[in-house]
């Protein structure tokens, strides 16, 4: 009896320290953002020389079927949004330091990658995926378009890359403060009163059904007469603005803006000058509007 319950003990332990390995597999990656990321901003050069750690964290991701279909879903969320993040640093990387030639983009851009978005294949989770497919197959069917906005794009045109992993029992709080800081930041959302203007990231744009679902209901409210896109930014937006600005969203005056997205490397130890902030005249004004038409990728 004694030995069949030091074995039951053991088994118990066992599964006691796999539960929480499972639990721990992102604190690899919480430690490398901590030590290269500040405000957004990466150290690539010193993360290339010493680019061990972000490999074996890249590499344990890929995990059987099984072991991802336990995970609960905040956990699944905040396993593909640090593959995400963790391959776009790998990406660049690999690459760095960028200098291209395509006359897009910044010359220093991970977009100067062939293909570092829609061709370059990682294994993540027993598939073969690129960082697009990651964004289209895995993050958007999970219907939080907060997750779009956590992504680490390796650009200062995305929302400031957290120095911190995403963790499942974390993620509420960590998407909601991702929202909170999309309204500071100039890059993701700026009022301008007196030319009546909001001016949002081209991301909202890019993935607007994904947005548009965010909003539940009929469409009531200060709001009722504009666009599914335009009343999904405004509600989720609103609550985190100052008393003065929403008072201006619910006077429902303005007209809305796409940012160009600034796709200059967030470069901390390269020659990156963050963008000038002009906006597009490619994309439509949503005022009034009845069509939208998504900003194109």
């Amino acid at each position: 009896m004694k030995a069949i319950a030091a074995l039951i003990v053991i088994a118990a332990a066992v599964m006691v320290g796999a539960g929480a390995a499972q639990s721990d597999m992102h604190a690899p990656f919480d430690k490398i953002l901590d030590t290269y990321v500040r405000e957004g901003q990466v150290y690539y050069r010193a993360l290339k020389l010493e680019r061990a750690n972000l490999d074996r964290y890249v590499a344990s991701l890929d995990i059987g079927a099984s072991a991802q279909g336990r995970m609960s879903k905040p956990a699944q969320q905040a396993f593909w949004l640090n593959a995400y993040n963790a391959l776009v640093l790998r990406t660049v990387i690999d690459g760095y330091p960028i200098s291209g030639k395509a006359p897009a983009y910044p010359s220093n851009s991970v977009r100067q990658i062939p293909g570092a978005f829609e061709r370059l294949k990682h294994r993540v989770a027993g598939e073969s995926l690129t960082l697009d497919e990651i964004e289209t197959t895995k993050i958007l069917p999970f219907g939080d378009p907060r997750m779009l906005l956590a992504l680490g794009r390796g650009a200062l045109g995305s929302n400031r890359l957290r120095s911190e992993a995403f963790r499942g029992e974390m993620l509420e709080t960590q998407l909601a403060e991702v929202v909170k800081e999309c309204v500071t930041k100039e890059v993701c959302f700026r009022i301008d009163q007196p030319a009546r203007t909001i001016e949002v990231s081209a991301i909202f744009g890019w993935h607007a059904a994904a947005f548009e679902k965010f909003l539940s209901g009929e469409a009531t409210g200060p709001w009722a007469n504009r666009t599914p896109l335009e009343r999904a930014i405004a509600t989720m937006l609103a609550p985190h603005l100052f008393a003065a600005e929403r008072d201006f969203l619910r006077a429902n005056s303005f007209q809305l803006k796409y940012r160009d997205f600034d796709w200059t490397l967030n470069d901390l130890t390269g020659s990156g000058v963050p963008g000038t902030g002009v906006f597009s005249t490619d994309f439509p004004v949503l005022a009034k509007s009845v069509e939208n038409t998504p900003v194109p990728q």
